[in-house]
Parts: structure tokens; sequence; C-alpha cells
């Protein structure tokens, strides 16, 4: 199986560009064309999180038409910059998004690797946190299937980045994920937005992640005093290979035109 991420779309009504810099429908057009478009078709594809830019139904109507094109499932998930209601009303037809009562938590068991979604959205805030019942609910969902390789997506990463106004606005309390996670040996990975940055850390027995955005990235300074800067570094997402006898392979794909590919080899011998 083949699970494609992508993620941070802050997409605005019209068109309008994000932080009056950023084209971020042209950019998800662009992604949403190179998926369509990949050798190995990805099963489906997981958005994780601010997938607007500040909720609004104008902005997920815009979002619809942008994800259309694409020719597998899609799953959303809601992050800091996404309003619940509005996601909700937008997608109707997106059944899984119904599951949990207020929070946007689901399972779906349709493919080879299972995805259980969290929500680490607090209303009016840009930090992220889980509720005791999302936690208590997380573990009687993989215990009730401790052998079918499974990954968590969500927004907010548990970890910290070393950039310090994105962990000023991270999630809260990691620790209590990190034991919920540690007693499943079957979650591969956690697979997290946010960061607009590609990072890897290992926790709780098993590897979480953050992906590229779909248009900008946050500047890379790994300092506590860094600040609130983004970079129209390539633009990128994610493809998750699910290997039974590997486990989780990924890899980042950065979405542009590129010159390529070219031949290591003229015949059986190296080019020189």
């Amino acid at each position: 199986m083949i699970l494609c991420q992508i993620s941070d779309l802050h997409i605005k009504a019209h068109g309008k560009k994000s932080y009056r810099v950023v084209d971020t429908a042209e950019s998800l057009r662009c992604c949403v064309a190179q998926i369509n478009q990949l050798k190995q078709r990805p099963d489906a594809v997981v958005i994780t999180g601010d997938l607007v830019d500040f909720g609004l139904p104008e902005e997920y109507a815009f979002l619809r038409l942008l994800l259309q094109p694409l020719t597998m499932p899609y799953y959303l998930l809601p992050g800091n910059h996404d309003d619940r209601d509005a996601l909700r009303a937008a997608f109707p037809e997106h059944s899984y998004l119904q599951q949990g009562t207020d929070r946007i938590e689901y399972v779906i068991d349709e493919h080879p690797l299972r995805i259980v979604a969290l929500d680490t959205v607090i209303p009016q805030s840009s930090g992220g946190a889980l509720a005791a019942a999302s936690l208590a609910w997380l573990d009687k969902v993989l215990t009730a299937q401790p052998d079918t390789p499974t990954v968590i997506v969500m927004h907010h990463p548990p970890f910290k980045t070393g950039i310090g106004h994105m962990d000023n606005i991270g999630l809260a309390q990691p620790h209590a994920l990190a034991a919920v996670v540690q007693a499943h040996p079957q979650v591969e990975r956690i697979l997290c937005g946010h960061l607009h940055r590609a990072i890897q850390v290992r926790f709780g027995g098993t590897i979480a992640s953050t992906c590229p955005g779909v248009a900008h990235q946050v500047a890379l300074d790994l300092s506590p005093q860094a600040a609130s800067r983004f970079v129209m570094e390539p633009p990128a997402f994610q493809l998750h290979l699910w290997d039974a006898d590997a486990g989780l392979i990924s890899h980042t794909a950065y979405i542009g035109e590129f010159d390529g590919p070219y031949p290591f080899y003229d015949g059986d011998k190296l080019i020189d």
C-alpha cells in the first residue's frame, strides 16, 4: 500500500494569496496533478490539517474544488487554522468526519495499513492538545486490532523541533500520548503536519514525523528565539510505502518540474 500525505494547504477563498505572498491554490493544483501522474498510484491521500487559512465556509468550498481532481480517496483532518463545523458542512459525503463527537477523530479500516486520526485543535489557539477522552479512545481503538499495522495521523507533532516559535505552539503534554503509543507496537508511524518541514523523531517506541508544506515552508532556524517566518523553499508531499517485511518506508517528493531523469550508465558502463 502507498499512503500519500499532504499538509498545511492554507487555502483562501477566490485564490487570494496567503500572507499576501503565497499562491496556495496554484500550489495545491500542482500538487494534485503531480500525485495523479505518479507511476505508482497512491491508494489514498491523508491531509494533515491547516486545510484552509481562516476556517471560512467559502475557503472550504474552494478547497473542495481544488481537491476534486484527485483520483484516489482522500481523508481530511483539522489543524489550528480550521473550523470543525465548517469542515464537516463542506464535505458531507465524507462520513468518517462524523465518527467523533465534537472532535474530528476516526478510524479507516479499508486499507492494509490502518489509519487512526486524532484531533489536536484548541479553538482560537495556534497550539494543540489531546483530550483525556481522545487518549482513552485511542487506547481502545489500538487494543481492538493489535496485529494490524497502523498509522496515527494528527496535526500538531508531539515532539520538540528546536524551532522556537513553532515549539511555542506545539502539542501540550505529549508524554500522555507517548504512554499510550508505547503500549501498542503495531503503530508504525505518527504522521503530522503544522511544521511545514520534514522532521523525524523517535517517539513512544515508534517514529513521529512531519510533512513539508504544499506551498511554503517554515524558516529553518534552530533557536529558542526563532522568529515566526516562512520561506519559499520547494513545496513537497510524502509517500509512505507499507511493506509487510520492511514496515513503513517514507519518501519526500518535491512538487514541480525538474530536469531529468538522466541515466547513470551507458550500457553496462558508468558514464564518465
